[in-house]
């Protein structure tokens, strides 16, 4: 058993979209960077003459079979030749370790400032974590970073706990996919678990064809130069990088795209339909090479379709994705799906408390429309009651908050994971020690 020495413990919540890491006990994390990094083979970069590539200035270059990873919106926002952009996380899960170590150094190392032998860690990780995989995490934390104290806590429970509830259904929908979970005295009910790949991710991607369709093409920050020729008049200069990768390209047209979704789009009260939605007035808004568009519609369709997931076949472009989203269920049915999956005795209770949680959750309007559709769908006995903080931070974070939260209750801290405990059990006994 740990004791918890008098040091604050750290949270860790990588996301398929951004990592929140920061100190137990604090309002919100200290460090926010992408999940995503960037990576060059070693192989490509072979010339001497060009030092800005191979002079090690940047701290967070790491070696390793060959490729150079840089981890951190600083290093991503440089561009570099041939750099591809990778994420570590697929569908929730982790499919590359390697990046997933780069990316907690850069967490301890560079943003936190800490040495990890001192600090318990308590990490969240997905509802439908493996025992592979937490064992695999247990394995780096201890034997790498031989930390003093381990928890896995997963993600729905630590957002039930950042609204102060043991028992509530989880709404959570990030930038790789849309959970919701029942949570019931702290435990994460697994058989009634759904998911569903829409998040914030496939919003965007959407958002950028039905622009391209449009003829709006978003340019790359790293694409132009902007020259004043009279104050307060600009001229933009295309520049060419001919050794720029796809995914760096795309990479950069996302973070534009996303800031677009973020500014412009909410969630329509009514199921969308083109008719109805076509001479809706537009909103203007002003790209970073300066030219202004009008989003008028599409502010709309985008956030409906994590209702209806059918309206992604109407967006040219989205084929890959179409196939796949014709069988999806939209975020009301599997609310309804989940609490039917649940025992009858707490169906009430989880009616009355579903939280939303994560970046796409904080849409506007989301919560109202949720709320709106749920009413229609549930039965009537049920009070049905859509919980949302008002403070768009706790609610991009709640995952963290609830981490942060937990991690500093003084009768949490016998129930960490301790190395002791590790050395003499294995990591397998994480499955005992964290549930």
């Amino acid at each position: 058993m740990y004791g918890g020495d008098e040091v604050s413990a750290i949270v860790i919540d990588l996301g398929s979209h951004t990592c929140k890491a920061g100190y137990a006990g604090e309002d919100a994390p200290k460090a926010v960077f992408p999940s995503a990094v960037g990576s060059v083979d070693e192989m490509e970069v072979d010339n001497p003459d060009n030092p800005e590539d191979n002079s090690g200035s940047a701290p967070d270059l790491k070696s390793k079979g060959k490729r150079k990873l840089y981890v951190g919106s600083q290093a991503l926002g440089f561009r570099r030749d041939h750099m591809e952009v990778i994420s570590p996380i697929r569908d929730g899960m982790v499919v590359d370790w390697d990046i997933v170590e780069n990316i907690w150094d850069h967490a301890f190392r560079e943003c936190l400032l800490i040495d990890p032998k001192e600090h318990p860690m308590l990490l969240a990780e997905p509802c439908s974590n493996t025992q592979q995989q937490r064992e695999k995490a247990a394995e780096i934390m201890f034997e790498k970073y031989q930390v003093p104290a381990l928890f896995l806590a997963k993600n729905a429970v630590l957002t039930s706990f950042a609204s102060g509830r043991a028992t509530s259904l989880v709404v959570d929908s990030g930038g790789g996919l849309t959970t919701v979970a029942p949570v019931h005295d702290g435990y994460v009910l697994q058989k009634a678990v759904c998911t569903s790949p829409i998040g914030g991710g496939i919003l965007t991607d959407c958002l950028i064809k039905s622009l391209e369709q449009k003829g709006i093409t978003i340019k790359p920050r790293y694409s132009f130069k902007r020259k004043e020729i009279r104050p307060g008049e600009f001229q933009t200069v295309d520049l060419d990088f001919p050794d720029t990768t796809e995914s760096y390209k795309l990479y950069c047209q996302r973070a534009i795209a996303s800031d677009i979704k973020e500014c412009v789009s909410r969630a329509p009260d009514t199921p969308y339909d083109d008719s109805s939605y076509s001479n809706i007035p537009t909103t203007s808004y002003e790209l970073p090479d300066g030219q202004i568009i009008e989003v008028g519609a599409d502010r709309f369709k985008i956030p409906d379709i994590i209702f209806n997931p059918s309206l992604v076949q109407t967006i040219p472009g989205m084929e890959s994705f179409a196939e796949a989203a014709a069988s999806l269920r939209g975020l009301p049915q599997m609310v309804i799906d989940s609490i039917n999956k649940c025992d009858v005795d707490i169906r009430r209770e989880l009616f009355s408390s579903i939280l939303l949680a994560g970046g796409t959750a904080s849409m506007q309007q989301l919560k109202e429309r949720l709320e709106k559709d749920l009413l229609e769908e549930s039965p009537q006995a049920a009070r049905v009651k859509v919980l949302a903080s008002g403070n768009a931070t706790e609610r991009r974070f709640s995952v963290w908050i609830g981490g942060s939260i937990l991690a500093s209750l003084g009768s949490f801290q016998q129930m960490w994971f301790s190395k002791s405990e590790y050395e003499e059990h294995g990591a397998s006994y994480v499955q005992r020690k964290c549930p």
